[in-house]
């Protein structure tokens, strides 16, 4: 299926059909959001930004939320 119609048939859908398609896409999303940090995570692609937080935290850099 292309993009052109996967948007289409999305745009045909009836209301209460949209909003579950809604929500399935925005956990989908979530998830896949999810799926990458872990794999950065994994590879060490964040090493560099989590001793530069902790570095700013020890040296008082930081405000609590």
């Amino acid at each position: 299926m292309s993009l052109q119609e996967l948007e289409s048939a999305v745009s045909q859908l009836p209301a209460d059909e949209l909003n579950a398609f809604a929500r399935w896409f925005e956990e989908y999303l979530a998830d896949a959001w999810d799926r990458r940090i872990e794999e950065d995570i994994k590879a060490g692609r964040l090493d560099e930004a989590g001793r530069r937080a902790d570095a700013d935290f020890e040296a008082g850099r930081c405000k609590p939320l």
